[in-house]
């Protein structure tokens, strides 16, 4: 397999879960301001829609979005404990966070990221984004991972999302369980063996 990322982008996710789940792939860094790769090709030959994560698998199948890059990857290495077995309710649940980490969070960083968009709305998208992290903390309350006891792909997404706050000024500091949380998570080797990954 082969893993297209960008240092520090939402690629980070399915980055840790490869390590996580012990699965070995070939990455590939996207320069995402000139969508160009190491070989100077143009990584819209790659993805038109140029974003990444994209996996491409062994048999050149391209794989893109977030949740279901990693689902698949939790999915091939079976008895990882990073996805709910098929038809639990506990599967539904991390397909659930993956989709509110995807929409009420990743998302609503978007703008911020953006040098055009006026102060006064930034300011509406951080509010937004306090208040969806307000939530989280809440539901993390007494316990180490979104679903209790067993990190899961899901984890690892919101591990991400939350490392963008400080560059864009969302202010996560009163939220101590979600700040237990990702620190949790950071001391998890597959974690650091991720992160070092992408200097």
């Amino acid at each position: 397999m082969k893993l297209y990322f960008t240092p520090g982008a939402c690629s980070l996710c399915p980055h840790i879960v490869l390590h996580e789940a012990g699965l070995a792939a070939e990455t590939v860094k996207v320069d995402l301001k000139t969508h160009r790769l190491p070989d100077g090709s143009d990584y819209y030959a790659v993805n038109p829609r140029g974003y990444v994560p994209l996996l491409e698998l062994d048999d050149g199948q391209r794989l893109t979005e977030n949740a279901a890059i990693v689902q698949y990857l939790a999915e091939q290495a079976g008895g990882s404990g990073l996805l709910p077995p098929a038809g639990t309710l506990a599967r539904t649940r991390v397909q659930e966070w993956l989709a509110f980490i995807g929409t009420e969070l990743h998302k609503n960083y978007s703008p911020l990221f953006n040098p055009a968009m006026p102060e006064a709305a930034k300011a509406l998208f951080k509010a937004k984004l306090i208040d969806r992290f307000t939530w989280v903390d809440q539901q993390l309350a007494g316990k180490p991972y979104l679903m209790g006891e067993d990190f899961t792909v899901a984890d690892a997404y919101l591990f991400v999302v939350t490392g963008w706050a400080g560059f864009v000024g969302v202010d996560l500091a009163g939220l101590q369980t979600l700040a237990a949380h990702r620190a949790r998570v950071a001391e998890r080797p597959a974690v650091q063996a991720a992160l070092r990954a992408e200097a």
